[in-house]
């Protein structure tokens, strides 16, 4: 760290420095906070996603010995993901990611030729790789608040404990030796104004005659 100089141009940057760091520091909290306050709320949604991927698996269990059947197609293909769309909001100045739709490579199988709980097991399936995507975007959107908090955190820190100590400190110590000096220049003043009068009195004094005595 640079020595600060100890003049008045010094004082004048270091008082205007501080003046913006505190100025700029509330909004800095209150982007902290808010979000902390959607990073919380991004954490029990990846905990909802994964309860309800849970569940559904849960569900699709139920078909498990039905699977084993011989079908006339090829049930991996039914759950092939075409495309995932998502879309995008700006939290904190953060961009997040939202599910938004999903779609499947279609499949085709004749409908005499297929149990009838094969068009539930599909819809079950399918439902549940929409669940796991759900789950990636939602932990997307964690993982970049999170990101986006922890910088900002790190500005309020530096801010609190770092600039705007320094800058006070500079202040005081600019403060402090510019009172020095101001105080050794009225000393001066005074013992210079003192010797001033007292050469002046030594030449207004009056100058002594000799007296002879008859």
């Amino acid at each position: 760290m640079a020595e600060v100089k100890l003049t008045k141009n010094e004082l004048r940057l270091q008082q205007t420095r501080l003046g913006e760091l505190l100025k700029y520091l509330p909004t800095l909290q209150l982007k902290k906070a808010m979000l902390q306050t959607e990073v919380n709320d991004a954490r029990a949604e990846v905990v909802q996603c994964e309860l309800k991927y849970r569940e559904m698996h849960n569900r699709i269990d139920t078909y498990s010995s039905l699977v084993n059947e011989r079908l006339s197609f090829n049930l991996e293909e039914a759950v092939v993901v075409k495309d995932v769309q998502k879309s995008y909001e700006n939290i904190a100045g953060t961009e997040v990611p939202y599910f938004k739709s999903i779609s499947f490579n279609e499949v085709s199988y004749q409908l005499f030729d297929t149990p009838p709980w094969v068009d539930s097991l599909i819809i079950g399936l399918r439902g549940l790789v929409e669940a796991s995507v759900k789950i990636q975007i939602a932990q997307e959107k964690k993982a970049a608040l999170e990101e986006e908090l922890r910088d900002v955190s790190i500005k309020v820190n530096l801010f609190e404990k770092i600039l705007i100590p320094r800058a006070q400190v500079n202040i005081r110590k600019i403060k402090v030796f510019l009172g020095d000096q101001q105080l050794a220049a009225v000393s001066q003043a005074k013992v210079a104004k003192r010797k001033i009068e007292e050469r002046k009195a030594r030449q207004n004094l009056p100058v002594m005659e000799n007296v002879h005595a008859d």
